[in-house]
Formats: C-alpha cells, structure tokens, sequence
C-alpha cells in the first residue's frame, strides 16, 4: 500500500526526470554541410540516418534552425535535410536583386537534393520557403516526392486575394515598405526576432540574424513579391500532381486565409488541409508538437 509520502516522492522523481529531459534535449544533432551552386555556396545541416528524404526550407527572418523541433520528430524515419537560404546565416550573400529570382532559388534546392545524393525529395517550406516549395513543385515537379507548405498560401491565391481583398492588400504594407530603395537600413536584428521565445533561442536567432545579410533578405521581396496595382493571375496553372499537405495557423496576420480558398483547383492529386487555431504566422513554433505529430502521420500513411 502507498503511502503519501511514498506518492509524494514517486512525482518529485518523475517530475525530476521529465525536468532533466525537457532541458537537455532541445537541439537536434546535425551535421553542417555546404554545396557550391554556380557560385553562390548554400549551408544545410543533415539528420537520421535512413528512410525518404525530407528537405525543409525557412522563411523570413529565419534560419535553418527554425526547424528543430520538426527535424528531432522526423529523423527517426526520415533522412531531414535543412537548409540555409542564400543571403541568410551560414550561406552565401551575393549582391543584385537578380540573384534572388525564384529559378535561382529553385536551383539552390535541386542542388542540395543532388548533393545528398538523391534525385527528389519531400520538400517543405514555410514563409519565403513556402513560396519557394510551391514554385519547386511546379518547375520541378520530377524532383518532388511530396510538398509540405506552412503559413504560405499557393501564389494564385495570395495574388487574387492581394487583387480583391482589402484587408490583405492592408496586411501586406509591409512588402510594399520592404520593396522600397534602401529599406534594408532600417532593420535591426533584436526587432526582426522579436517573435522568438526563450533566452537561448533568442541568443541563436540573433546570432544568425548578425550573420545574414538584410539587403539580400529584402531582395526576396523586392524580386518575387507581387507589386501594386495588383491584378488577378489568369493564366493556365502548372498543376501539381504530387498530394501536397498545407498548413495555415488562422491567426496569421501577414498572409490571411482566405487565401486558402480554391487551392484544390490547382492541384490534381490530394490536398490535406489543415488550420490551427490559437497558431499565427510562425506556426511550426506556436504549435510544435501538433505539427510534428501531423507531418508524421501524414508522411507516414503510403509507407
């Protein structure tokens, strides 16, 4: 029979156990590679050791650490790949707009993939990086497995919702700001990681931010970023054949949901979709554990 006491002391363990592990077990342990694409070297980091290839692309004002938790969760069963854009941290900064182009990002991709010594890969995105996964499907679609988009709606939505929806041509001011002729010297890396919680994140965060280069983060946008007057994108889609799973936190207040609609009309094969409530734009960071739990499940359902 237990005793108080005895209960007591059992929770005080299992507390102390949990508290060790929960402290101890925040990075994934990767390893740090580079590969040379027609000049301009990108950083990527590796994890696990067999099964399909994952590769994760972040955002703006990100890193490849924004997927830490995402890659701890899938590197049992997965080969995860995350990398870091061109004129972020580790990776190389070349000057001129036209480097930031979206076929020259693509090619950034297919030369990681083709440094793991693989042919295609399940690429996920968020932000910047979710545009980037979307236009990859479409002009790489022989090298996309699966796609994987957080928090980026397809670009046919965001530009119909840009053209027609006031309150996201309003939410989007700060492209517009971000487009303008040295924009760049009005950033500071404390405020771009005043999303980011927790001292030692912070302290990583704002050593990557010190490392990348804000010119060439703004370039993105000032290249591929829609520009008033908007206008309805009617050409005939690239359709993706591949499932894709898109994940949108609902309290996003940069990129609106609505955006969301239709997306089923440019893809051919199965769409997930999912919404998370209570997550905003950083949602992979609001809701760590759902998502993992979500990416694993649906990475998994076809094995």
């Amino acid at each position: 029979m237990y005793s108080k006491a005895c209960k007591s002391w059992i929770a005080l363990v299992f507390f102390a156990v949990f508290f060790t592990y929960s402290t101890e077990a925040k990075d994934a342990v990767v390893t740090h590679h580079y590969v040379n694409n027609k000049g301009v070297k990108i950083h990527y980091t590796r994890a696990g050791q067999s099964g399909p290839l994952v590769v994760m692309i972040h955002g703006f004002p990100d890193f490849w650490y924004s997927w830490n938790d995402q890659i701890m969760a899938l590197k049992t069963n997965h080969r995860v790949v995350a990398m870091d854009l061109r004129g972020y941290n580790r990776s190389d900064k070349p000057k001129g707009v036209n480097h930031y182009s979206i076929p020259k990002l693509v090619s950034d991709v297919e030369a990681v993939i083709l440094a793991v010594g693989e042919k295609k890969a399940v690429i996920v995105g968020h932000d910047w990086g979710g545009m980037l996964a979307w236009n990859f499907a479409m002009m790489r679609s022989d090298m996309t497995d699966k796609l994987i988009v957080l928090n980026l709606p397809h670009p046919k939505g965001l530009i119909r919702e840009l053209a027609n929806n006031p309150d996201q041509q309003r939410n989007s001011q700060y492209a517009r700001n971000f487009q303008k002729p040295e924009s760049h010297k009005y950033l500071k890396a404390e405020k771009l990681i005043d999303w980011v919680k927790g001292k030692a994140k912070r302290k990583k965060y704002l050593e990557a931010m010190n490392r990348s280069d804000f010119e060439a983060m703004l370039n993105y946008y000032k290249s591929n970023y829609p520009r008033p007057p908007y206008k309805d994108d009617l050409s005939e889609p690239i359709r993706l054949k591949m499932p894709v799973l898109l994940i949108h936190g609902l309290d996003d207040k940069a990129l609106l949901h609505g955006a969301l609609n239709r997306t089923w009309e440019w893809i051919d094969s199965d769409l997930t979709l999912v919404t998370v409530p209570g997550a905003g734009h950083f949602v992979h960071h609001d809701k760590p554990e759902f998502i993992n739990r979500t990416l694993k499940m649906w990475l998994m359902r076809d094995r």
